[in-house]
């Protein structure tokens, strides 16, 4: 339903609820309807230049001699929208903040945050981690137990070694993306060669554009070394990870990693790895929310999602929250549909809240026989700063909305103005109007 919303409101030009669809509800952008055809497509075709421009902005797929990005730019009803997609760039700075752990991958490599080697290529320095080049290149993995065993800065003298080639390969490794110029693709096809990347000699081979791959850093299922500086003890159990993820990833891990340490424990098989106990959670959880700081994904299932996400919440990982809020979502049902709306409120997770109000909409005949949403309307009524008598109540507007939006038949009308006639009389019981 929410796709078959966004393709309407790109051929209408609709660019607010466009916005709530994307930033609310995240639809994805690039969803393709059954004649293959996706939003931006519809966008252009309707002459909507200041939605092209948002639907670009926040990653839409466009480029030149792709079927999206031709069909796009024939398609087009202005020159200015012409000019807007020949213009257009294949990752800009707010579709990459749009995926937090992509932004979060491009700056641990661009600030170099943690980082436990450098590379000295003809003069320039480039930052880096061992865990991250060691997962994505058996080169590596190899040449960091062997001939740079020890070293923090590796010189690489080689004269066909191109810098820019070089940090574009390390940008790959990050984050799967490379912005290289043509007359580099040579050199990186060269030390891609070199690195053993052969996934990435294919795609240079076609060309170079964004690329995707498996997850990072520790996407191999070979044992290989990781190079841990920082160690977390849950409930007796050692689990040997990066201070250059959790610090990058949660502001939480941050402030407690720069904070410790000044004399603290060190791992006894590994000296220089200090230790940190981590309390209030159990191991299994740990696991999971370090599935989700090394790959942006881990397994929820209905008996530790609500543990995972105050764990969550506690450790300030707003991506991990809305993944419970996802698992949540599945799980929604006239039995607790009321408990997850005030999980939502409770947490701040605006997608799963709406969804909880559209899910009362459809059943708010029955719902309000209960008195627990009797009890919920006038809480929420009552957190409503200096609220009169006729003002709105947040939960209320919200569920009204879901009743009425795309209504469009005389049936679906009456069956929506009987909804309607319920939640006021259930509203005049409890004494108030809005």
């Amino acid at each position: 339903m929410d796709a078959y919303d966004l393709f309407t409101s790109c051929r209408k030009g609709d660019i607010s609820r466009v916005r709530y669809l994307v930033e609310q509800r995240d639809v994805d952008l690039n969803v393709r309807d059954k004649w293959d055809s996706t939003p931006l497509y519809y966008s252009c075709l309707c002459g909507h230049e200041e939605l092209v421009q948002y639907l670009l902005a926040n990653g839409a797929k466009c480029e030149a001699n792709t079927f999206d990005g031709e069909r796009c730019m024939y398609g087009s009803l202005s020159d200015s929208i012409r000019r807007l997609l020949k213009e257009y760039k294949c990752i800009t700075a707010q579709a990459m903040q749009r995926d937090y752990y992509d932004h979060f991958l491009l700056t641990l490599l661009e600030q170099g945050q943690y980082s436990d080697v450098k590379f000295l290529v003809h003069g320039e320095t480039f930052q880096a981690h061992r865990c991250v080049l060691s997962a994505r290149s058996e080169y590596f993995t190899a040449m960091f137990e062997t001939k740079w065993k020890g070293k923090n800065l590796i010189p690489l003298k080689h004269p066909l070694i191109n810098p820019a080639a070089f940090g574009a390969i390390l940008q790959y490794f990050y984050t799967g993306r490379m912005d290289i110029d043509v007359s580099h693709v040579e050199d990186c096809k060269r030390l891609a060669k070199q690195c053993k990347m052969g996934d990435l000699i294919d795609e240079l081979e076609s060309k170079c554009k964004q690329v995707g791959f498996g997850e990072l850093p520790f996407d191999r299922t070979d044992n290989f070394p990781s190079y841990p500086d920082i160690c977390f003890r849950v409930e007796g159990y050692d689990f040997l990870c990066h201070k250059a993820f959790f610090c990058g990833r949660s502001d939480y891990f941050k402030a407690l990693l720069q904070d410790h340490f000044s004399e603290g424990e060190m791992l006894q098989s590994q000296p220089s790895t200090p230790v940190l106990t981590i309390h209030n959670i159990s191991h299994e959880i740990f696991i999971r929310l370090l599935y989700y700081v090394y790959s942006d994904d881990t397994e929820l299932s209905p008996e530790n999602v609500f543990d995972v996400l105050c764990v969550a919440d506690m450790y300030l990982l707003p991506g991990l929250k809305r993944l419970c809020g996802k698992t949540l979502a599945k799980m929604l049902c006239e039995d607790n549909v009321l408990h997850m709306w005030k999980t939502a409120k409770l947490f701040r997770l605006s997608r799963l809240e709406d969804q909880c109000t559209e899910y009362m909409a459809k059943i708010i005949e029955r719902l309000v026989e209960q008195p627990e949403f009797a009890d919920m309307i006038k809480e929420d009524a009552g957190a409503v700063e200096d609220r009169h008598e006729t003002d709105s109540i947040p939960l209320v507007d919200d569920i009204r909305f879901h009743i009425t939006s795309n209504v469009q038949t005389f049936s679906a009308i009456e069956e929506a103005n009987v909804k309607l006639d319920a939640l006021d009389q259930l509203l005049s019981t409890i004494g108030l109007e809005c």
